[in-house]
């Protein structure tokens, strides 16, 4: 498979995250970790359906136990940490904060072998951070100390699925389908800490439970499958720029659906967000 073919496969994450608040606003009341473990359920059964059919279960048992670690604590642990920061501090805050990893993807992966992070590639990720900005904290107050662990929870939030995505380069022989094993695994660490923290309150209704299997279909099961190809086969820098296109995408999947009002500061970072995009590919193509 050439770069630009897994680049493009690993954009497919991006579209499919655009979809993840639309889908969560529907599953409500149903509390976090329980929602994790339904959809991370869901997100391995669909690796599992795609050994059996391809009858690669020798790839599965070669994979070595240092590998399912390292990815079960780079699914796992982001939600955990994601969800854990925004119950710790507002939400328009410590999400700001959470959407760094893109950013920090894109430093990080001047540190692998065979990658060179140019000026376009930084510029172009400060400014579809800058995008992002006025997306995430629009209701933002500020930065106050008695939010502080949930800024930092928010941070490493951050830092860990950056070091997942570029990590994932260095053990780039695992086969994708050992994403199956790190959902099964996060849905079970999930399930483990719902029934310590949480109340049981299953999704409601047609709405609920649709709203539920498209999450564990998509946003929080297929994504990390082409995600997986993106990032150990494709133009790294380049995913970590257009990552920010998840949060635009998101804004305008809300208000096309009524959920969100349309505003100019989304125009502003509609054009933020593609102008940092086209930059980080002009980068990439002139490597």
């Amino acid at each position: 498979m050439n770069r630009t073919r897994a680049t493009a496969i690993g954009f497919i994450a991006v579209l499919l995250w655009a979809l993840l608040a639309l889908l969560t606003v529907g599953t409500a009341p149903t509390p976090p970790l329980l929602l994790n473990t339904i959809c991370f359920a869901i997100g391995g059964a669909i690796g599992l359906i795609w050994v059996a059919a391809t009858k690669s279960w020798a790839e599965l048992v070669a994979v070595p136990w240092r590998v399912y670690t390292f990815g079960t604590l780079g699914i796992f642990g982001y939600h955990a940490l994601y969800f854990s920061a925004l119950r710790a501090a507002p939400a328009a805050e410590a999400g700001l904060i959470a959407y760094l990893w893109p950013l920090l993807i894109v430093l990080f992966s001047g540190l692998l072998p065979g990658e060179q992070l140019r000026r376009g590639h930084l510029i172009g990720a400060v400014l579809a951070f800058a995008g992002a900005g006025l997306l995430v904290a629009g209701g933002a107050q500020g930065l106050r100390m008695e939010y502080a662990l949930g800024y930092g929870l928010a941070l490493l939030c951050a830092l860990t699925w950056s070091g997942y995505s570029v990590g994932s380069r260095l053990i780039g022989d695992a086969p994708t389908s050992s994403v199956a094993v790190f959902c099964l695994a996060s849905a079970l660490g999930s399930g483990v800490l719902h029934l310590a923290l949480e109340d049981t309150i299953w999704p409601q209704g047609t709405l609920g439970w649709a709203s539920a299997i498209g999450l564990g279909l998509g946003p929080v099961g297929l994504a990390f499958y082409v995600w997986d190809i993106g990032v150990k086969k494709g133009d790294i820098q380049m995913l970590g720029t257009s990552s920010y296109a998840a949060p635009l995408l998101s804004t305008v999947i809300l208000v096309a659906a009524g959920v969100a009002a349309p505003t100019w500061s989304l125009g502003l970072a509609a054009l933020l967000i593609t102008g940092g995009a086209a930059l980080a590919a002009r980068a990439s193509h002139q490597a």
